[in-house]
């Protein structure tokens, strides 16, 4: 360790748990860097919601029950910005890094200097949360294609990016003999694009298992009931969550992970994930997906469902062994958990 221990605040989303089981990309990150803290000796301090796991010290905010509706979204983000402000008043924190697309709702008060990670999309921000008028408060993206549309939008103080990673050494451990069947990871909600993963596999007829969960935002259950649940048969099945060991399993034995995003990915957890276990990668071109998915190499980018289900019967010709080499030289977790401890250092100092 360089220097003095040092004490990091990290402030999760309110509205979903933070763990190594924990579906959300912003959550896994999160958890990845407090592992690494508190691997490294420095003191890690977690706000987030009640039943997370984390390896430093939890600062728990209450579980909503029900909807997520306007009011318990409201009522998480006051219960996060008082649990802040109580850990700045208790702890000696030398640096407050934020992962939540509302973290303008719960800044801490003015004092240690804040890092905020922004996960998704810049258009998904508030305009006003992208030039905070708190002092000490710093931006940062997680891709080139991200950080020049933040670049594009004056957002700042700006940081250069800080690209995501994934655990490739626990992922690449995974031998299994491979399936037939197409997989998506994820939340499952419109600009996730299940639906298209779903024709896709039957224009292919291929099987296809869907894990991921359906939070109980009323757009995201009505996306399900409407637009995925009609497509599911025999073949085309939902698994629901699953947990970390589950996924190394089913990422080990898929033909291929589809990434049907709609939506500009700011990164993709989920085909670095498959690339580690030398699982090919079908996805849509959308944001940051072309810097992950090297075309030829880890998959193919497409430009739609018949795209995606033309690229199925193609994949078997990547050779798993470069894909795994691949993942191992870009998207390592530990690479990316120096960089946070470097800029706290340096925030500190």
């Amino acid at each position: 360790m360089n220097g003095r221990p040092l004490t990091v605040l990290s402030v999760a989303y309110p509205l979903a748990p933070v763990g190594p089981d924990a579906v959300g990309g912003a959550e896994q990150v999160l958890s990845a860097v407090d592992r690494a803290l508190a691997a490294a000796g420095h003191r890690s301090v977690v706000v987030a919601q009640e039943g997370s796991v984390v390896a430093g010290a939890l600062r728990p905010v209450p579980r909503p029950s029900g909807e997520l509706d306007d009011a318990a979204q409201a009522k998480a983000r006051a219960d996060t910005a008082r649990a802040v402000a109580a850990a700045v008043r208790a702890e000696r924190v030398d640096a407050v890094h934020l992962h939540g697309v509302d973290f303008h709702a719960y800044l801490p008060p003015p004092g240690p200097p804040a890092l905020v990670t922004l996960h998704l999309p810049p258009s998904w921000y508030p305009v006003e949360a992208l030039r905070p008028s708190r002092p000490g408060t710093w931006l940062h993206g997680v891709s080139a294609s991200q950080h020049a549309a933040l670049r594009d939008m004056r957002a700042g103080p700006l940081l250069p990016p800080v690209s995501n990673g994934v655990p490739v050494e626990a992922l690449g451990e995974a031998r299994h003999a491979r399936r037939s069947f197409a997989l998506v990871l994820g939340r499952v909600c419109p600009e996730k694009g299940q639906h298209l993963a779903l024709r896709a596999a039957r224009a292919a007829d291929v099987p296809l298992l869907i894990g991921g969960e359906v939070y109980p935002y009323e757009a995201h259950e009505r996306y399900f009931a409407e637009e995925v649940a009609p497509l599911l048969d025999r073949r085309r099945r939902f698994l629901g969550p699953v947990g970390f060991a589950r996924k190394r399993r089913l990422l080990a034995a898929a033909r291929c992970v589809l990434v049907p995003s709609t939506a500009p990915e700011t990164s993709s957890l989920v085909a670095m994930e498959a690339a580690a276990c030398g699982t090919p990668v079908v996805a849509f071109p959308s944001g940051a997906l072309p810097e992950v998915v090297e075309h030829g190499r880890i998959g193919f980018l497409v430009p739609d469902a018949a795209g995606m289900a033309e690229a199925i019967s193609g994949v078997g010709a990547l050779d798993p062994g470069a894909i795994r080499w691949a993942a191992r030289e870009r998207f390592s977790d530990a690479r990316m958990a120096d960089r946070y401890l470097a800029l706290y250092r340096w925030l500190a100092a």
